[in-house]
């Protein structure tokens, strides 16, 4: 750290107390005092983590007309590194692959910390979920208690905000690791855990899913575009019990084809949730889905679907979202469960790319998404994780934009 050598008085960027020492990376980058003065070493230490992403920033914004791979090449020198094998191992080098469309990842940064005190999914060290496998919750859909559903509002409280913190700072420029940074921020502040995180080695604690990508995105250094889509996908850990949903975002502005193929997403999703009451079939869902996206002349994907959540993060029910599924069971007062449907602009079927978790439409056309947590109800279906009135206003055909 580097003394200050002027009179003005400095506030500790970690606590506020009067601060007389700097980043020394920050001078070398010649950025503002402000934000980058502590007022101990260990103000310092304690917000390195955090502190740090400022530098990549910097970077990121003086290689502004460099070349991707320029700006690869400088990432990798602070330690960013492709991801590979579903997170459990990282390479200095772009991955062979036959790319479907034009996004390309970019390297990624390490895992994010949760301070101990909140409470930890049983996946959070090692990557290995150890109850949800064996659970009789994967063959049997759960009626939730009085008490889990009430922690499950909570939770689905929290997970609304979170996504609402990430959708405000969405915009050309910004990274999807920035993002991340958000979620995994206000996350914490919340006293939750970021459920992706770690499990089974995903190495962040949302999803971003740009243009191409269908689900499960990393987030890493790549920066929106004027035009691109992006779906964050959010989960909190919180009680004991998980909040998941999810929505796609116009960055910029955003091509005619693009909206309709976003729009019909939301309508989807509202068609789904609108049928949603005891004694009604699971496979229903997927009719109602499927109509209208074929009859809007886009293919609903396949090979993901929504699922039973709780305790557990995944379980049973599934809940496809196409045509002629072959789902089993009806739904009870008591259930819950995501719906989430995945629709392409082209043909439904997928790739992997090379890290083992993006999956991408096999033509390389855009794909979109959005999900939310459900809980039915004596007489119909209480949406946990619904719009808040705090929530941005970013799509033009709701009755509140």
């Amino acid at each position: 750290m580097a003394e200050t050598t002027t009179t003005t008085t400095l506030s500790c960027a970690r606590c506020g107390n009067p601060a007389h020492l700097q980043c020394p990376k920050c001078m070398e980058l010649k950025l503002p005092r402000e934000g980058a003065s502590f007022c101990t070493q260990d103000c310092f230490k304690a917000s390195w983590s955090s502190h740090k992403s400022v530098h990549l920033k910097a970077k990121l914004s003086s290689l502004g007309t460099g070349t991707p791979h320029e700006q690869n090449s400088d990432l990798l020198n602070e330690g960013w590194l492709y991801c590979l094998k579903k997170g459990q191992a990282r390479t200095p080098k772009l991955p062979h692959f036959d790319w479907t469309g034009t996004l390309r990842p970019y390297p990624i940064g390490g895992r994010r910390a949760v301070p101990a005190h909140i409470e930890h999914p049983d996946w959070a060290v090692d990557g290995i979920p150890k109850i949800e496998p064996n659970s009789d919750l994967q063959h049997v859909v759960e009626i939730k208690t009085v008490d889990q559903i009430e922690r499950m509002r909570e939770t689905c409280k929290i997970a609304r905000e979170v996504l609402d913190a990430a959708a405000h700072v969405i915009r050309p420029g910004v990274t999807t690791d920035e993002i991340d940074q958000v979620v995994h921020d206000a996350t914490i502040a919340a006293g939750g855990y970021p459920s992706p995180l770690n499990y089974h080695f995903f190495p962040k604690s949302c999803c971003t899913s740009v243009n191409e990508v269908i689900c499960h995105g990393i987030p890493d250094a790549r920066a929106l575009e004027d035009g691109d889509i992006v779906n964050v996908d959010v989960t909190v850990y919180y009680k004991g019990v998980h909040g998941d949903l999810n929505e796609t975002y116009f960055v910029g502005n955003v091509d005619e084809e693009s909206q309709r193929l976003v729009r019909c997403t939301y309508e989807c999703l509202e068609k789904a949730i609108s049928i949603v009451k005891p004694g009604v079939r699971f496979r229903e869902i997927g009719e109602v889905i499927n109509r209208h996206a074929s009859m809007s002349g886009f293919s609903v994907v396949k090979s993901y679907c929504g699922h039973g959540i709780g305790e557990l993060f995944h379980c049973a029910p599934n809940i496809p979202h196409y045509g002629r599924n072959k789902a089993v069971g009806v739904m009870k007062a008591g259930q819950t469960f995501t719906i989430e449907p995945m629709i392409n602009a082209g043909v439904w079927r997928d790739r992997m790319w090379p890290d083992g978790w993006t999956a991408v439409a096999a033509d390389g056309k855009r794909s979109a998404q959005f999900e939310h947590t459900l809980l039915v109800t004596e007489t119909g279906v209480e949406v946990l994780t619904a719009r808040l009135p705090s929530s941005p206003r970013v799509f033009p055909w709701l009755n509140d934009a």
